[in-house]
Formats: structure tokens, sequence, C-alpha cells
């Protein structure tokens, strides 16, 4: 018999006895409220511990209702206002500090940098909470239950406090943060405690903010969100830097299937046709090639996902595991483009600084003591547009002053910019957000539309450089013409049939389409003034480490 089917015959035994016995006693679980207080209990429902659970009816006049428990608000600290009564806070102990009469306890539950004051005075909880109050030590998890009123001291509200109670402690001999500075590749090392910093705190609610937004700003514009797959047989950049997916035991190197040749004898190297997809597959780097496929269905679509990147970088700007947000626009060209990854950088970024001001400026403080004024500057000053032969010129220019003050003195046409370039035509040259566009067609990748004007030298592309990171965005123009794309793929030594799917996008209903990529993580970066792009995700994957 199933428990529902069993409650019900309790109930009907129950009709015909006449007396009501605890849930409980026949199915293991306790006596439940079902009704609802008009404030949400956040803390899950209540039981009625207080209740008698064997009552007879007979005895209990029916004109007597059972009063309901009283189900305190739960309160995010960065909500807090004056409430009419007590009301649940729940975080993580930041301080502890014990008077003579009074406790001060500053709670933080990860809604705002500044978490909330808890004062404790000790003739007004009683003797339960004044022995939890010898349990408190940073970082263990209580719950306060009391009166938000305006504070006398710095903060703006405080909790006048009635009642606290552990709910989980921590040894404060071992925690591994304590109450001081630490640095944050230290930080790195305990990825899983982080984000009770201020820093890694901070950094989680903007990143929040910024993804939302960038959903916003899409649905808002009509764009479609097109989930696009995470394991390719595509190599959508053509650079072969790939996570080989696999389910063949590598342990095992001596039983792996090999290739053989016309006789049957054995080559020297692996049978893909014997693995789990029948041929190499790889974790993506992009998902661009499958974004195009609804973009010439649907029009205008973006993708949101992670990729991956297997180059073995160590620096401050490059991760293995990564998000990337990639829109593509049927029907558009490269201005086009420019013009909506402009538009989407001033709203996400304005979201920012409406939502997160409180963080921002904790990041204006103690990291880059210029973000908020280039935040609003980005917002408020339209982006330059510079062309790729431009930008070489004066680059070619400022290095003939001093070419010993550059990593990279040679620059000439046909040079992939390096970061120093690209700060410098962003914080110097234009002091501005700069798209620099159509870039020499032997340094981007196949999929970029050639440009007529000069023959097809360049590629109608474009990058996005922006201040204290460089580049941010990069895009094109798609090739749309079949002819073009197959010889491109060939220089480029890709296999045509394994695109056969991308090309039919160009055999049937080829239109003029357009799209970029934003790192997303450097965007965090930017945003944050956070300067390794290992803070601005959870868990970094970077050569050598995949801990956590």
């Amino acid at each position: 018999m199933t428990k529902s089917c069993l409650v019900a015959a309790i109930c009907a035994a129950v009709r015909r006895s006449g007396t009501i016995r605890s849930a409980s006693a026949f199915t293991g679980a306790p006596l439940v409220s079902t009704a609802r207080s008009s404030k949400t209990n956040l803390a899950g429902p209540v039981s009625f511990t207080h209740l008698s659970m064997s009552t007879d009816i007979e005895n209990t006049p029916q004109s007597t209702p059972i009063a309901s428990p009283k189900i305190l608000r739960r309160v995010k600290t960065v909500d807090a206002a004056p409430s009419e009564g007590d009301v649940s806070i729940k975080g993580w102990v930041r301080t502890v500090r014990k008077q003579k009469t009074l406790a001060f306890v500053e709670v933080n539950d990860g809604s705002s940098l500044s978490g909330i004051q808890c004062v404790l005075a000790f003739n007004d909880i009683d003797k339960t909470s004044k022995a939890e109050i010898d349990k408190l030590s940073t970082g263990c998890s209580v719950e306060v239950i009391g009166e938000i009123v305006e504070s006398q001291g710095k903060q703006k509200y405080e909790v006048r406090s009635s009642k606290i109670r552990v709910v989980g402690e921590c040894p404060a001999d071992t925690y591994p943060l304590a109450k001081k500075r630490h640095s944050l590749e230290y930080l790195r090392t305990i990825a899983h405690l982080r984000p009770r910093t201020n820093t890694i705190s901070a950094v989680s609610r903007v990143r929040s903010t910024l993804a939302g937004s960038i959903h916003k700003f899409f649905q808002d514009s009509g764009f479609v969100y097109v989930q696009t797959p995470l394991i390719t047989a595509s190599d959508c950049e053509g650079a072969g830097e790939m996570f080989r997916v696999t389910t063949l035991d590598l342990d095992n190197v001596a039983e792996l299937p090999l290739k053989t040749d016309e006789k049957g004898n054995s080559m020297q190297s692996v049978d893909y046709g014997k693995d789990f997809f029948t041929k190499p597959a790889y974790l993506t780097v992009s998902g661009q090639l499958g974004g195009e496929t609804h973009a010439c269905a649907l029009g205008d679509i973006y993708t949101f996902g992670p990729t991956f990147r297997a180059e073995n970088s160590q620096t401050t700007r490059h991760l293995a595991e990564f998000h990337m947000v990639e829109p593509e626009m049927a029907f558009a060209d490269l201005s086009a483009a420019m013009d909506n990854a402009e538009n989407m950088l001033k709203y996400v970024v304005g979201q920012v600084m409406e939502k997160c001001d409180e963080d921002l400026t904790f990041f204006n403080q103690f990291y880059d003591k210029g973000l908020k004024a280039r935040l609003d500057k980005l917002v408020t000053t339209p982006f330059v547009r510079c062309s790729y032969r431009d930008a070489i010129k004066y680059l070619q220019d400022e290095i003939a002053k001093d070419p010993s003050k550059w990593q990279y003195p040679d620059v000439e046409f046909g040079t992939d910019l390096a970061t120093e370039h690209e700060r410098w035509l962003a914080e110097t040259k234009f002091n501005s957000c700069v798209f620099v566009y159509n870039y020499p067609k032997k340094i981007k990748a196949f999929y970029m539309r050639d440009n007529d004007e000069d023959g097809g030298e360049t590629v109608n592309a474009m990058d996005l450089l922006v201040p204290g990171v460089g580049e941010l965005v990069g895009g094109s123009q798609r090739e749309d013409r079949l002819d073009v794309l197959m010889s491109k793929m060939k220089e480029v030594n890709l296999n045509p049939e394994d695109y056969w799917w991308y090309l039919d996008l160009r055999r049937y209903g080829s239109v003029p389409h357009a799209g970029y990529g934003l790192g997303f993580e450097r965007l965090v970066c930017y945003v944050t003034g956070v300067e390794n792009i290992r803070d601005a995700i959870a868990f970094p994957r970077f050569p050598g480490n995949a801990e956590f």
C-alpha cells in the first residue's frame, strides 16, 4: 500500500473511532502544518511540535480554533529595513565582540558586502541564547531572531536580537579563513571557502547580475536563446587546441584500436571508428557554428555557455574552461554586429552600476581607483571605430619614439596585436572603448567574410578593445558564399566533409549574417577591476589545476 493510501485509511479509521492520533505513529513522518502565512516561510514547513499528538474529539469543543504557529519572516541583509516585530536572519558569523552586558555579532548571508550587526543584550535573551553565544566563532552559521531597527553606530540598521542559535559550529583553530587579509593566490587553494570573503562574494554578485542582464538584453531584443553542444567534431577556430573526448581505455595503451592499411596492417594511429562517437570528438571552443544554423532559420539568436581551450597558458587572461556569449544575426553585416555589441555592453554595465553599487565601491577602493569612472564613461560615451590599417600606423608612430619601452616593438600589417598594443590603443591613444575592424585575412578564422574592396587581403572582422583588459569582444560578418568558404577551408586544411552541415547553410537560402563572441570572465574582470581571470570564475581550470 502506498503512503497516500495508508494515510487515507488512517483518516477513515479516525472518523470511525473519534480519535485523532499522530500521523507519525503510522507513517514515520512528523505532523506538519499545510497552512501558509501570507509571508513566505523560506525555512520550510513548520512542525506542530507544541501540539498534543493525540486528542479526544468528543472532549474538544468544535468551536475552539487551533492556533496557527507564528511563522517568522526571513530577511536578507541586503533588504534590511526597520521591521514591525521579530524577523529571522540566517548567515555566517564574520566577527564576535563580547562585553559585560552585550554581545555584538556581525552576520553575513552573502546577499550584500556589509552584512548586518546583531546586538544581544544579556538581560533580554534567554539562557539558551546566552549559552549559544559561547559557541560563536568566525565562520559558524547562525540564525538570529529579533527586530531590525535603525542603528546608533556606523551601520544603517542593526538587529535588536532576542534569540540566537548556532546552526553549524566552526572550530576557530582550524578554520582556514581567520579574520585577516588573505592573498588571492592563497584563496585559490581553498576555492570551496573563498566565496565567504569580501572579494570573491562581491565578484560572484557582480557576475550574477551581469549574466542575468545579458539574458534580459537579448530576450528583450527579440533574440532566441539556443543551447549549442559541448561535444563536437568541429574545430570552430581551426587552431587545434581542443580537449579530446573519448571512452577508449587510455590506461591500456596496448589494447587501443589502431587503424589498418589496405593490406590489413596496423598503422600508428588510433582508430576512432571504434570510439563512442565513431569519430574524433572534442570539447567545443565555441558555439558559433551551431548558432549560425539557428540564426539562418530564426533570425537573431544567442548562446551563453561553457567553452574549452587546451591552450598551455599560465597568463592572467586565459582559462581552460570559460564562458562565451555568442549572438548571431541574420540579414546583418559587421556594422550591425558592432552596434549590437556596444548596446549590449552599455546595458549590462549600466545594470551592474545600478544594482551592485556597494560591491563596485569596494572594488573601486581596493582594486582600481578609477573603476567607477571608467564604467560610467563606457555607459555614456560612444565607442571609437578604427580600421586595423590605421591602428598599425598609430602604433608604428608611437613605438618609433622609444622602441625599448615595448615588449613587441615590431609591428606591421599582418601583425597579430599583442595585449600591450591593444591596451595602448584603448587606454592611451583613444582613452575609450574602441572597435578595430578589417583585420588581415591570414590572422583570422576561416569563416570570416573576405573584403571585396581589397581583393580579400582583409576580412570583415572586428575586435573590441577596452581599457584595463584589451580585447573583450571578437566578431565578424560570416562568409556566406559557398565557393569562397570551401576554398578558405582547404587553405587551412579543414575537410569540407566534416562541415557538410555548415556548408548546407550556404547551399540552401544563404543570407548575409554576422555575430560576435564575448568572453564572459574577461567582462567580469573588466567590471570588477580584478586582474587575474582565475578570480572571476568559481572554480578556475588551467594547466596543472582541476581541483574541486
